[in-house]
């Protein structure tokens, strides 16, 4: 573990609202999340960054309690639950959200329809007509299927299914993925009204800096490891640490 890794380690609190505590992930014998431990405070967003590899989704996937990778050790609690011991479904339900890179919709429903069965299990989040009054674009293509949406505007649909279940922490993975630069601008402003809505936010992107924009702090992995955690203008205005970790 590096000398920062180790900084990191003693700047934990016992207090947060999220924690994960020395997580360690495999897929198959690939050891991808290594002795990981990072807070998060409510309300507060957080950028998870690193190069390719560097095992950003994988730490969202253990948090959210995926099959894949296998947590093997460590603990995860999110606002006094116990995350390392639940099943993504119930982990689900206790509120963790997870927007994976290919969105998932649900293929041959409608818009609505794919946000009423998000509602079906668990406490449910926000209402339609609040979903509605802030993502107009999913108003006006509530009756359209999902699937032929353009990628933006599914990107769109799949933070809102996120929104109408019990939300205490968002998790998005790749959210500009793949976009045309108008549609990232969109996006991008579906998040700073998330972060003014005060969602606790964890979001991975390869484009490092749109998301050190929107973030309160950071954090970088290498080869699966916490190598940096400060605040996101750390980051922006340490170039040595951007070309070593991040590549810009």
């Amino acid at each position: 573990m590096t000398a920062l890794a180790q900084n990191t380690q003693q700047e934990l609190r016992a207090d947060a609202f999220f924690s994960c505590r020395n997580i360690n992930a495999y897929y198959g014998e690939s050891y991808v999340v290594q002795d990981v431990s990072f807070d998060i405070h409510e309300g507060e967003i957080v950028a998870l960054l690193g190069r390719n590899g560097a095992g950003k989704t994988s730490t969202l996937r253990t948090i959210a309690r995926a099959h894949n990778p296998a947590l093997t050790s460590g603990e995860i609690h999110l606002n006094g639950t116990a995350l390392h011991s639940l099943q993504a479904f119930e982990a689900a339900q206790a509120g963790v959200q997870l927007v994976p890179e290919d969105r998932r919709i649900i293929p041959g429903i409608t818009v609505e329809e794919n946000l009423i069965l998000a509602q079906i299990e668990g406490a449910p989040g926000w209402p339609l007509a609040r979903i509605y009054e802030h993502f107009p674009r999913l108003a006006e293509r509530r009756t359209q299927q999902a699937t032929t949406m353009s990628g933006g505007e599914q990107q769109m649909l799949a933070v809102a299914r996120a929104l109408a279940r019990d939300l205490k922490l968002l998790l998005l993975d790749e959210p500009y993925e793949g976009l045309a630069p108008v549609i990232v601008h969109e996006i991008e402003a579906i998040l700073h009204e998330v972060k003014a809505l005060g969602i606790t936010t964890v979001i991975v992107e390869q484009n490092a800096v749109a998301a050190l924009k929107l973030a309160d702090r950071a954090i970088i992995l290498d080869v699966g490891e916490v190598v940096f955690t400060g605040t996101a203008k750390e980051v922006l205005d340490n170039k040595e640490l951007r070309e070593e970790y991040l590549a810009i």
